[in-house]
């Protein structure tokens, strides 16, 4: 008779288990404790965000009292201090504030108010400034004239650059009269007409000086003749004597002091001389609008 088959209780199994398993050792948590370091970078770091917050509390406070404080606002016309002007009025100078009235000086715009007050013919140039807690400095640069200018129905005034400016009440100025700019012309072409004559003015006061002083009329109406009305160039005491001079375009230092030179010689030739054209190279054209043609004793050898 064959064996049975050896069975085993699982119940027993499962207590003898642990005879033969190895006992589990707990974990032990250690816990890190903040160092020195550690509470120093900490420290630190609160400082930092202090600070910054009462800076930023500061400075808003800053800007709240320069924006919106009463002794910051712009109350009265005698806060703003103008310097440099001579024919701008202080009124026109003030016009270009008068939205600034009972605003902080701090939120005056300081470019914009410049250029509106080189937008004034007489302004150059200009310099706008706060003066805290409540001023501002205005500096002006005026314009300079060198001319009076024919227009239709009265005298100007004209600069270097070409710039028309009105004739201040009261005042007298001495210049030559110049025609051949108007207010309609393109300002590129007033400008290059002007410059010719401020450097013919120059170059023949290098010559000699004063000589600007005997120039009366320039007409600048062709931009390649510059044509003059001088007086005195006879020597004679009180003479007033007037001659027309064709200057052309350039080298007037040269030309001006062979007029300067020889104008007797001319005249003693010719007789009386009224007018001279000294655009030609190496020969001088005299009374060349009363003469028919360029008679030899009428030319003079440069």
């Amino acid at each position: 008779m064959a064996a049975e088959p050896e069975t085993y209780n699982p119940d027993l199994l499962a207590e003898e288990e642990p005879k033969y398993l190895r006992r589990q050792k707990p974990l032990e948590i250690r816990r890190r404790k903040l160092g020195r370091r550690t509470w120093k970078f900490y420290g630190s770091l609160l400082l930092a965000a202090l600070a910054l917050a009462a800076g930023g509390w500061a400075a808003y406070g800053t800007w709240e009292f320069f924006a919106y404080s009463p002794r910051v606002i712009l109350a009265r016309p005698d806060q703003i201090v103008v310097t440099g002007n001579h024919f701008v009025s202080r009124q026109a100078v003030l016009e270009k504030f008068k939205g600034d009235r009972g605003r902080s000086v701090v939120r005056v715009p300081l470019g914009d108010r410049r250029r509106a007050l080189e937008e004034i013919p007489w302004v150059e140039q200009a310099n706008v400034e706060r003066v805290l807690p409540n001023h501002i400095r205005v500096e002006l640069a005026e314009r300079t004239p060198i001319a009076l200018v024919r227009l239709a129905n009265d005298l100007a005034l004209a600069d270097a650059y070409g710039v028309i400016l009105e004739r201040p009440a009261g005042q007298v100025f001495h210049f030559p009269v110049v025609s051949g700019i108007y207010e309609n012309q393109p300002r590129e072409e007033r400008e290059q007409r002007m410059r010719m004559f401020a450097q013919f003015m120059k170059e023949i006061d290098l010559v000699r000086p004063g000589s600007g002083e005997r120039v009366s009329e320039a007409d600048l109406s062709d931009a390649g003749d510059l044509r003059a009305v001088l007086t005195g160039l006879s020597g004679a005491a009180g003479s007033r004597q007037t001659v027309l001079v064709h200057f052309g375009d350039a080298d007037f230092a040269n030309k001006y002091r062979i007029l300067a030179e020889r104008f007797a010689q001319w005249q003693a030739n010719a007789g009386r001389v009224e007018s001279v054209d000294l655009r030609f190279a190496r020969q001088v054209v005299v009374n060349p609008e009363t003469s028919g043609a360029r008679a030899p004793e009428t030319k003079a050898r440069r």
